[in-house]
Order: structure tokens, then sequence, then C-alpha cells
């Protein structure tokens, strides 16, 4: 997992939580969609660290369990992975846990943290690896500049 210090934190704290497509499975850390995210809003002015808080194999019970580790005092905007936890549960036997995923959502409400879902759509076969799951880093870049916008609209005026 990625380190989640805050010691030089940015002026606004984002953090991309979910399974192994926030975590970056199969690409290297700087190709990671949050990672890109970050030198996106860079290039447009935002001093705004985006930590990556993605763990493989991560059900949405997982994350339910490290929510607030995953997500520090002070974030405020969560990237929410919406398709992995709930893949990861069913691949293993365990169910959809939507029960679990609707408890992050209500828990990260109740911190007044503003929640940007991260889906797969419009994510072509030519975005993904071989195993047809994880992104490619043309993937990442992908999802990140459909991020970008509601990102900036969260975080309003420079």
């Amino acid at each position: 997992m990625a380190a989640l210090s805050l010691a030089g934190a940015a002026h606004a704290q984002i953090v991309a939580l979910g399974a192994s497509n926030v975590a970056g499975r199969g690409v290297s850390s700087s190709e990671a969609f949050p990672a890109q995210l970050e030198r996106m809003l860079a290039a447009k002015g935002y001093n705004a660290h985006v930590a990556n808080a993605g763990v493989n194999g991560n059900t949405n019970a997982d994350l339910l369990a490290r929510l607030d580790q995953a997500v520090p005092a002070g974030t405020r905007i969560v990237l929410l992975g919406t398709l992995g936890g709930a893949y990861n549960a069913r691949r293993l036997g365990l169910g959809d846990q939507k029960a679990d995923f609707a408890s992050i959502v209500a828990r990260l409400r109740s911190r007044g943290i503003k929640i940007i879902p991260v889906t797969g759509s419009g994510v072509t076969r030519k975005y993904l690896q071989a195993d047809r799951v994880h992104l490619t880093a043309d993937g990442h870049a992908l999802v990140a500049a459909r991020l970008l916008p509601s990102v900036i609209q969260a975080l309003g005026r420079k």
C-alpha cells in the first residue's frame, strides 16, 4: 500500500480508495491514475496531493475495515473505486458486499467528504491489460482525464 503520510501535505487532500485498479496493478506507481491525476491538477495550477490508497485484492469489507486509516483527517475528496471490491468479494465467494459499500459511502459523507466514483464506464478492451481486468498505463491516463473535471469542480476555485 502506498504511504499515506501527511508530511508536507498539499492544500487539498484527495484519496483514491479501492482495490487493484486504484492501486495500479501491472503498471508503475507513477502510471496509476492517482499519480497521473495529481500531475494533471498541478498542470492546471492546483496544489493537490492525491494519495493512492488502493490495495490489490481488497473486497468492500476490506475497504470498510481500513477506511479510517486510508482516509485521514483533512481529506476533502475520495475517489472511490466502485468495481474492484465487489468483484473480489464475488470471486472469493463472499457475495457482492453492497451493504459494506453503502457503509463506506455513509461514513465518508458523515465526515463531509466529497465522493467521486471511479467506474469502468467507457473503458474499452484496448485500455486493459491481457487479463482484461486491469488497466494499462493508457487506461489509467484515460481514467485520470475523465476524473479531472469532477475533481476540479469539487476543489472549487484555485
